[in-house]
C-alpha cells in the first residue's frame, strides 16, 4: 500500500471518529433532555456542531484534497492542538448547557471555551506554516 493511501485513510479515519462524536452529542442531549424533565439547553443542542463541521469536514476535505498533509513537519502538533481545541469547545458546550439547565453559572466557563477557540486557532495557524521541503527528522547515521 502506498503512503498516499496510509496517510488518506488515516485521515478518513479521524473523520469518522468525530462523526462517532457527533452521534454521541447529539444522544448526550436527548438523553439528558429525557432526564431533565424535557427541559433544553441551546449549548447543548448545537454542541454536536464543533466535532461535526470543525472535525469531520475539514478532515474529509483534507484527505481528498491533500492526502499527504500528514508527511508534514508541523502536523502532529498543529493536529493535537486543533483536535484538544475542538474537545474543549465540545465538553464546554455540554458543560455550559447542564449549568444553564440547573440554573447557576461558573466563573470559569468563558475560560475553558476562550482555552478551546485558542487552541484550534494556533493547530490551524501551524497547519499554514509551510513545509522546508521535506521531513527533516532522519535518523543520524552511526559512525
Amino acid at each position: 500500500m502506498s503512503i498516499s493511501a496510509m496517510n488518506r485513510r488515516w485521515l478518513v479515519r479521524t473523520a469518522l471518529i468525530f462523526l462517532l462524536v457527533s452521534a454521541a452529542c447529539i444522544a448526550a442531549t436527548n438523553i439528558y433532555a429525557l432526564f431533565g424533565h424535557g427541559v433544553r439547553s441551546a449549548s447543548m443542542d448545537t454542541m454536536f456542531l464543533y466535532p461535526l463541521l470543525m472535525g469531520a469536514a475539514p478532515w474529509l476535505l483534507l484527505a481528498a484534497l491533500f492526502p499527504m498533509m500528514g508527511r508534514r513537519r508541523l502536523f502532529r502538533p498543529a493536529f493535537n492542538l486543533y483536535n484538544s481545541g475542538i474537545a474543549a469547545l465540545t465538553t464546554g458546550a455540554m458543560l455550559n448547557g447542564i449549568l444553564e439547565i440547573a440554573g447557576t453559572a461558573s466563573a470559569y466557563q468563558p475560560l475553558f471555551m476562550a482555552a478551546g477557540w485558542i487552541f484550534v486557532f494556533i493547530g490551524f495557524i501551524l497547519f499554514l506554516i509551510p513545509d522546508s521541503g521535506g521531513r527533516t527528522d532522519r535518523k543520524a547515521k552511526n559512525p
